[in-house]
């Protein structure tokens, strides 16, 4: 089990704060997520950067350590 935190609009797409999903992978998780939330949820993942343990992680298809804390951050507007 992973523990899965939503920031922002993230948050917003899943309709809650954070879950706990069963992944071995950053994939998994990313379809285990959209299949259980819907598109709006997918939009935002297809864009969103993703830390393991408070690490970027770009490969999706990197080992999740049981255990382990996956941020889900949406690209952030600026001004």
């Amino acid at each position: 089990m992973v523990l899965v935190r939503y920031f922002a609009g993230a948050r917003a797409a899943a309709g809650v704060t954070e879950e706990k999903i069963p992944a071995a992978t950053l994939a998994e998780l990313v379809a285990s997520v959209t299949a259980a939330r819907g598109d709006q949820l997918a939009r935002v993942l297809g864009v969103a950067s993703f830390l393991v343990d408070g690490v970027v992680c770009h490969d999706r298809g990197a080992r999740l350590p049981d255990g382990s804390t996956v941020d889900v951050l949406p690209p952030f507007a600026g001004g």
